[in-house]
């Protein structure tokens, strides 16, 4: 299988491998696909410890590095990932959060490693872009909130 040109590197300290297969067991199209050891002693491990791991999140190419504990996730770098319905984004959620996660603002979460996930429903994507009073309702509402409600969305939608 020949490699995409272009793959996300995300940093961990030493879980990229538990952080891509939780990814892999909670998202569709995600998979682990590579595990590669350290050749060598490297400043965050040993010769021997998991250094590398290649899998994709939703179809997107990624590689966790264990880099050590160097460099933390921020919310700069997030992965967006639009749900259809409520189930959806309460699933997600759930997942994420419940995994020793926690929740942030306007539909953010963290996973357990630090890496941060924006659980957006296309209603409220569709309201934001709609522009108008609208739009700013939407906006209002969703400022509210932590995990979206699409209900309060719709409704403050609607005026």
């Amino acid at each position: 299988m020949k490699k995409p040109k272009n793959t996300i590197c995300l940093w961990y300290d030493k879980d990229a491998e538990a952080a891509a297969r939780f990814y892999a067991a909670t998202f569709p199209n995600s998979k682990v696909t590579a595990v590669h050891q350290a050749p060598g002693d490297f400043p965050g491990g040993r010769e021997g410890d998991i250094l590398t791991v290649e899998f994709t999140v939703m179809g997107i190419p990624c590689l966790g590095l264990n880099g050590g504990p160097v460099f933390k996730q921020t919310e700069a770098f997030s992965f967006q990932v639009a749900t259809d319905n409520q189930e959806e984004t309460d699933r997600y959620w759930n997942a994420i959060v419940g995994n020793g996660g926690e929740e942030s603002e306007c539909g953010w979460c963290r996973d357990r490693w630090g890496l941060s996930w924006q659980i957006t429903p296309r209603v409220l994507a569709a309201a934001i872009a709609a522009g108008g009073a609208e739009a700013k309702r939407a906006f209002a509402a969703m400022m509210t909130m932590r995990k979206i409600d699409i209900a309060q969305i719709e409704a403050a939608r609607r005026g």
